[in-house]
């Protein structure tokens, strides 16, 4: 019986890419697609493939013969993600906390992220955290309500969970983070637009700091 399971390509893609996002995978560390045909029980056509699109999404440089390297995150990439990711979150909170019954809405949303985010750190599952932190910030971005500003947010978000996943090293640090995400959602319940943007500032900056200086 035929089974609805995803292409050999796309497995071999989504297997690595999580492993970048994760940080299973660092900037520097050498892959080869034997290495990934043999996990995943495939041939090395697919996984090819693979490779080609991660490369064109700046997450790996191929070498003919020689397999690829994880690109490590750019200080300058990492500058922008967080500019754009400032500039944006403001924008969307000046938007959803324009009535109460809005910004009530976005508070609940976020209450509940962050009681996730709680027992991510609890558990010790740092990666999970990555996602849970990324799905906060998206739902702040969301609660904006427009089209455009979120489709082109979707595509800073696979680069938000790695810098995430590289900047946040232990608990102790997720906690911090856990604690920053809770002032931003005091300003949003507040609906104070220049403490989140003060806020928004000081957070990223202050987690990302080894990737932008």
């Amino acid at each position: 019986m035929p089974t609805n399971s995803p292409a050999a390509g796309d497995r071999a893609y989504d297997d690595v890419k999580s492993r970048i996002l994760s940080g299973e995978l660092q900037g520097g560390d050498l892959i080869s697609e034997g290495e990934v045909a043999e996990r995943l029980s495939i041939s090395r056509t697919p996984v090819r493939e693979a490779f080609l699109r991660l490369q064109a999404e700046g997450f790996m440089k191929l070498y003919p013969k020689r397999g690829a390297m994880i690109t490590p995150i750019a200080r300058s990439e990492a500058r922008d993600v967080v500019d754009a990711r400032a500039v944006l979150e403001t924008h969307a909170v000046q938007k959803a906390t324009s009535t109460p019954e809005r910004a009530a809405r976005l508070v609940a949303e976020l209450r509940a992220n962050i009681e996730q985010q709680k027992d991510r750190v609890a558990d010790k599952d740092l990666a999970g955290y990555a996602l849970t932190d990324a799905e906060f910030h998206a739902l702040i971005i969301r609660a904006g309500d427009n089209a455009l500003i979120t489709q082109f947010y979707s595509t800073l978000y696979d680069r938000q969970v790695r810098m995430v996943r590289s900047s946040i090293s232990t608990g102790e640090v997720a906690e911090d983070v856990v604690e920053a995400h809770q002032k931003l959602l005091d300003a949003i319940e507040a609906r104070d637009i220049e403490a989140f943007r003060r806020g928004i500032d000081e957070h990223m900056v202050k987690i990302h700091e080894a990737l932008i200086r």
